[in-house]
């Protein structure tokens, strides 16, 4: 059986942050395509979902990408994988790790 990623921390955000702005004024949405494309370049995989995203302390953001690493029939048997891609205030990828894979048809309990 698969363990889930911890999930995010909660945060007192301050009110730019609640306004979806980080320290650098990088917008969340913004952040979101960021992680994906660049993610995406440097893994050569396809973003499936996003499926959490936080602020960092210091600025930027952490996004969890949802991807399939191997695809398979019947395809909810496709093995999937969770990566967390982190992105700075300029909007460039400063880290990427994959924290887990499943299959697609498992549920966290």
């Amino acid at each position: 059986m698969t363990e889930s990623p911890l999930p995010f921390p909660a945060q007192n955000n301050n009110s730019s942050e609640a306004a979806g702005k980080s320290v650098s004024g990088l917008r969340l949405v913004d952040a979101i395509g960021v992680a994906k494309a660049q993610f995406g370049l440097v893994t050569g995989l396809t973003p499936h979902a996003v499926t959490g995203v936080r602020s960092r302390p210091g600025g930027g953001w952490s996004v969890l990408v949802d991807v399939v690493e191997l695809a398979r029939i019947p395809d909810s048997t496709s093995v999937m994988a969770t990566y967390r891609v982190d992105v700075d205030g300029d909007g460039e990828l400063s880290a990427c790790e994959r924290l887990r894979r499943f299959t697609r048809g498992a549920t966290d309990s």
